[in-house]
């Protein structure tokens, strides 16, 4: 259908080559508001460098708020773009999906049962990092963005731990209008192969079986037919296990702290969409609005059945009595036709071994598809969590997740499960800002008195499972996990041996069940060599020691 020249994209304009700056970007969503009814541009937030973070919502009967929204019966969609601002194809691709709903009504239909929330770019000063050299893997646009913020962070990084600015805006605009579906538009890189666009939706233990199943057995079928019915081939995302193709690819559990890994806690399907970044972007682009448009379609006509299954995974997680936080891929495997391309190994003086290269010879082979994810740590949910008033802060963090909590006016006796660090081992350098750490954990009951203005976390709610992936230490996303509490793991107070030695013989000659202890622990070569642990025995048994250490303190209540 025919419309004005001010609706030609700058993609478009530039022959299908290349994508508008922030200000030019902006503008353009922003005709969607000025000159048709059905459109309305809000900021969520502001970026470390000052520059809006803008959302467009898109309703047929002007349900611009999320009252209006949750109040219609329809879907909520929320499609979020440049989360990596060099992978920007989302953004192009969905002025081209507004323009055929707002302008040509081409698809003015999609309005008919779904609402649409969308962002045109998350990183916003990332896009603003602009360059032809900041992807060398990626075949266009001819300037991109960078993939981190201004702070050098990983936004699809920080999803539950919420450090950045522009993600504490996504999840202040999540848990306010709590969409029914999310998409997330990316490119990846890697190995080349002739597929044009990828995908991930959660399908295992850490989302709703009801989903997982609607998910996996009716929305994808129907998606990925008609995207390749549009001429796009379509496969799982690609994630290799090994170095090569052919020790396979694998398909597991993606944690919290990305994006469709999130929306799974939240009881919310997201679907992951990555065209390869060695196709044109014009192809990129175009096999984006595919993916985008072609689960829109399904989502317009069954609405009904996916916030069903919403409502009743909200329900049924307020009820679970126990979660699965840890997962692993077993040795099992399937076999997985593979649309690649001939590869070729040159012996290269710079390296000093083989590298591969890809040629343009199509080629099929078989290779191991490995996707059985087996569950390895499993919590029992408590009836609640207890926050010490002095670690209050966590609770700005827990309401961005629409965590509700309760401050204790006055003191009150609670037995509570308390946390002991067995077992710790610290990243060898920071990942994401944050020196992260993988713990062991025992635990032990006692009856207490919390003191007033502490912070009850009740886990009947629809966030159980963001309740537990965060506050839960063994969890791979936790608060502790994402070095939260790693003073936790100090020794803040020490004795000298001249003066804990005296107390050590003292301790040896009064306790026969020390001694026995003692002489148990000599056995072992090392520790009998080792002066500091030895006297270190009697430090950590005897009055002096600090009981807090390696004591977590947030606790479980029973």
């Amino acid at each position: 259908m025919k419309f004005s020249s001010h609706w030609l994209t700058h993609f478009e304009k530039s022959g299908f080559v290349s994508s508008p700056r922030y200000a030019e970007s902006l503008k353009y969503f922003k005709q969607f508001e000025k000159k048709t009814l059905f459109a309305k541009m809000f900021s969520i937030g502001t970026s470390p460098q000052g520059r809006s973070i803008e959302c467009l919502v898109v309703a047929n009967r002007r349900e611009f708020t999320p009252e209006k929204a949750k109040k219609s019966g329809k879907a909520i969609v929320l499609i979020q773009n440049g989360i990596h601002a060099g992978e920007i194809e989302g953004k192009d691709a969905s002025m081209i999906l507004l323009r055929d709903i707002l302008v040509t009504k081409e698809k003015f239909h999609l309005l008919d049962n779904l609402i649409f929330l969308i962002i045109p770019i998350l990183s916003v000063d990332g896009h603003e990092r602009v360059s032809k050299f900041n992807r060398p893997n990626q075949n266009g646009p001819q300037e991109m963005g960078w993939r981190t913020n201004s702070w050098n962070l990983n936004l699809n990084r920080d999803y539950i731990k919420a450090d950045t600015p522009e993600i504490r805006a996504f999840l202040r605009l999540f848990n306010s209008w709590l969409p029914d579906f999310f998409i997330d538009n990316h490119t990846t890189n890697g190995a080349d192969y002739q597929y044009h666009v990828t995908y991930a939706l959660e399908k295992f233990a850490n989302i709703d079986s009801g989903l997982s199943i609607w998910g996996s057995e009716q929305l994808l079928p129907s998606v990925l037919n008609e995207v390749e019915k549009r001429g796009f081939l379509t496969a799982p995302y690609i994630e290799m296990k090994g170095e090569t193709l052919e020790e396979g690819i694998i398909d597991t559990v993606l944690p919290p702290r990305l994006s469709t890994g999130y929306t799974s806690v939240q009881n919310r399907l997201g679907l992951l969409v990555e065209t390869h970044s060695l196709k044109p972007y014009e192809n990129r682009v175009r096999s984006t609005y595919a993916m985008n448009v072609s689960t829109l379609e399904f989502l317009n006509s069954n609405h009904r059945s996916l916030k069903y299954l919403n409502q009743k995974a909200d329900k049924t997680s307020q009820k679970l009595k126990s979660l699965p936080v840890k997962f692993e891929l077993s040795e099992k495997s399937k076999i997985f036709q593979f649309k690649g391309f001939k590869s070729v190994a040159h012996q290269s003086n710079i390296t000093g071994n083989d590298i591969i290269h890809y040629t343009d010879d199509q080629l099929e082979f078989e290779i191991p598809f490995f996707n059985d994810v087996q569950i390895v740590k499993t919590i029992v949910t408590p009836k609640a969590y207890l926050i010490p008033k002095e670690f209050g802060y966590l609770l700005e963090i827990l309401k961005l997740h629409g965590i509700e909590s309760k401050k204790m006016n006055s003191p009150m006796a609670v037995l509570v499960e308390e946390y002991t660090f067995t077992n710790s081992v610290f990243a060898p350098k920071p990942y994401e800002g944050r020196l992260c750490v993988e713990v062991q954990c025992a635990s032990s009951k006692r009856k207490i008195k919390a003191q007033a203005g502490s912070f009850i976390i009740e886990t009947n709610q629809r966030t159980r499972r963001a309740i537990v992936n965060l506050l839960e230490p063994e969890a791979p996303d936790s608060f502790v996990s994402w070095g939260f509490f790693n003073a936790f793991f100090e020794r803040k107070e020490y004795a000298e041996p001249y003066v804990m030695e005296p107390i050590a013989r003292q301790m040896l000659e009064t306790d026969e069940a020390l001694q026995i202890e003692f002489s148990g622990k000599l056995e072992d070569e090392e520790f009998k060599n080792d002066p500091k642990a030895r006297l270190d025995f009697f430090y950590q048994r005897s009055p002096f020691f600090d009981i807090n250490e390696k004591k977590y303190p947030i606790l479980r209540v029973l």
